[in-house]
C-alpha cells in the first residue's frame, strides 16, 4: 500500500523526469521516451522509474544510456525540486513493456 507522501513524491518525480527526458530526446529524431510510472520505496530512498520507449527496438540501447547517466539525471532533477524535497531518492530505471504485451495479446486474439 503506497502512502500519500510516496504517491506525491512519485508524481513530482514523474513530471520532472518526463520534462528532462523530453528535452534530451528532442535532439534524437524519431525517438519518444515517456515516464509511465514512478514507484517510491517506503523509506523514500529509491525511486523505480518505468520508461516507455518508442520505437521499442531501441529500448535496450537507450535504457543502458540512461542508466549510465543516472547520476547526472538525478543531480539535474534534484536541482529542480530542491525546495520540495529534502533528499533526492536514487533513480533506478526499468523498461515498461506493457504496451508491447497488449499488442501481443491483441494479435493473438485476432
Amino acid at each position: 500500500m503506497e502512502t500519500t507522501r510516496q504517491s506525491k513524491i512519485g508524481r513530482l518525480l514523474q513530471k520532472e523526469l518526463s520534462e528532462t527526458l523530453r528535452r534530451e530526446t528532442e535532439k534524437m529524431h524519431g525517438v519518444l521516451i515517456s515516464v509511465s510510472a514512478v514507484r517510491v520505496t517506503p523509506d523514500l530512498s529509491i525511486a523505480k522509474v518505468y520508461l516507455s520507449i518508442f520505437p521499442s527496438e531501441k529500448g535496450g540501447e537507450l535504457l543502458k544510456n540512461i542508466q549510465s547517466n543516472a547520476k547526472t539525471i538525478r543531480h539535474e532533477i534534484a536541482q529542480t525540486v530542491r525546495y520540495q524535497l529534502r533528499k533526492m531518492p536514487e533513480l533506478v530505471f526499468y523498461i515498461d513493456d506493457s504496451l508491447d504485451y497488449i499488442e501481443k495479446i491483441d494479435s493473438l486474439l485476432k
